[in-house]
């Protein structure tokens, strides 16, 4: 099992791309993994023949052990007999349905290296679909596409080795598909979804169609298990303000972005006022940190959610965090994060308000001290005092600030005053 990352500790095996007796290519994909934050492709260490694999799917291990081994001095036109005979079991076994066609007499005929991308034989995408689009087994990242996209995979042409189907394949499906919705089996009509990555959606987040009851997929399993251990962890408390978002209203209109980067701004602000809040806490160890690494917390639809972390985010403008923003969630969504992008966060901001909510406790990010909630921008009317003293009621742009934070590291006084520094900040806009 690779590491994967520095807080990596262990990982599951999510499946094989290749089975023994198969011929791998070096930096090929070999197996996918998944860890607590990012599911990954694993690239082989060396050219040569998978002898023996050691880790079955759905297993989990520590790192440093050892998933497979692959025979370096094996050629590519061995006879998988041969391969056969060397670790005990019969050669058809380790055939696909493509192959064993194309080699009726393992004993007779040299096995022919496939290449890693090689384009489905004529034959199995014609007479044999069917039967072959049944064994399909599709990677985590094709699986996001296809979900978020309506892509029914059973109907998109795979370039990957066996017919297996690539990002790219799915990519040039949508490409060739372009807008018309009848290429596809018909959808209820749904409300648009706002730009902004939001962290709470009402989904079944399940492996599998039907009724009755059905596991967790393997991405809400982890989520399931790290918001367990936050709350067993920490002593969570949340604390509220308002805030009028007028200035900031008139602002993001102008730039045509949405309110989540000057809040984001806004708190990285408040984080340099009040640093104890820009820290994490291991055990009895407590760390301040200078640089402010922001989680976004990033909804991945069915999958679940993650939070990539904008690293130096101190040095961005609003529109510089909107920019990044933007790009790790396409990212996401894509499944295209490193394990880098998702570790090393030493503050959180979530932002269900996108979907209209006004109110949350939020769970904090372990090992974190504190996760500020962003709720819906909602207008309403507000008591405000004029400069000469005088009340009076106007309509305004306001919104919920919540924040959880860790009663160990952290006392009420300390977290009220970050938020009056997050809300001045905010309702300073106009003249900053």
């Amino acid at each position: 099992m690779p590491q994967m990352g520095v807080s990596m500790a262990e990982g599951t095996v999510v499946g094989w791309h290749k089975r023994v007796g198969d011929w791998v290519e070096a930096e090929e994909t070999i197996c996918e993994i998944s860890t607590d934050k990012i599911d990954s492709e694993v690239p082989a260490p060396a050219t040569g023949r998978v002898s023996e694999i050691l880790v079955e799917p759905e297993q989990t291990v520590p790192v440093g052990t050892v998933l497979a081994r692959i025979a370096t001095d094996a050629g590519a036109g061995d006879r998988r007999s041969k391969i056969a005979q060397q670790i005990g079991r019969h050669p058809e076994e380790h055939l696909d349905a493509p192959a064993a066609q194309a080699e009726p007499s393992a004993e007779t005929e040299p096995a022919r290296p496939v290449a890693p991308h090689a384009p489905e034989p004529a034959q199995a995408r014609t007479n044999g679909a069917s039967a072959h689009r049944e064994r399909r087994a599709y990677s985590p990242v094709v699986q996001r596409i296809a979900a978020s996209e309506g892509v029914d995979l059973s109907r998109v042409s795979g370039t990957g080795r066996g017919g297996r189907v690539s990002k790219q394949d799915v990519l040039a499906f949508l490409q060739q598909r372009g807008g018309d919705v009848s290429s596809e089996p018909a959808q209820p009509s749904a409300p648009p979804q706002p730009s902004e990555p939001p962290l709470h959606i009402e989904s079944p987040y399940v492996e599998g169609p039907g009724e009755g009851p059905q596991r967790l997929s393997r991405m809400r399993r982890s989520i399931a298990e790290h918001m367990v251990r936050s709350l067993h962890t920490a002593a969570h408390c949340t604390s509220i303000v308002e805030a009028d978002f007028s200035g900031v209203e008139s602002a993001r209109r102008a730039l045509g972005i949405t309110h989540l980067p000057f809040v984001a701004r806004a708190v990285i602000d408040a984080l340099r006022v009040h640093p104890d809040l820009n820290a994490t806490l291991d055990g009895e160890s407590l760390t301040l940190h200078r640089a402010v690494h922001l989680g976004i917390a990033i909804s991945l639809g069915r999958d679940g959610l993650i939070v990539p972390v904008i690293r130096d985010a101190h040095e961005l403008a609003p529109e510089g965090l909107a920019r990044r923003v933007s790009e790790l969630a396409e990212r996401a969504r894509a499944g295209e994060l490193s394990h880098d992008d998702v570790r090393g966060g030493t503050f959180t901001i979530t932002n269900p308000g996108a979907f209209g909510t006004l109110a949350s406790t939020p769970i904090i990010n372990q090992p974190q001290v504190a996760i500020l909630d962003l709720e819906a921008v909602v207008k309403r009317p507000v008591v405000v005092t004029d400069g000469a003293g005088r009340d009076s009621i106007a309509i305004r742009p306001m919104a919920y600030l919540c924040l959880s934070w860790d009663h160990r590291a952290l006392d009420g006084a300390l977290a009220a005053r970050f938020l009056a520094t997050v809300r001045a900040r905010i309702e300073s806009w106009e003249s900053s």
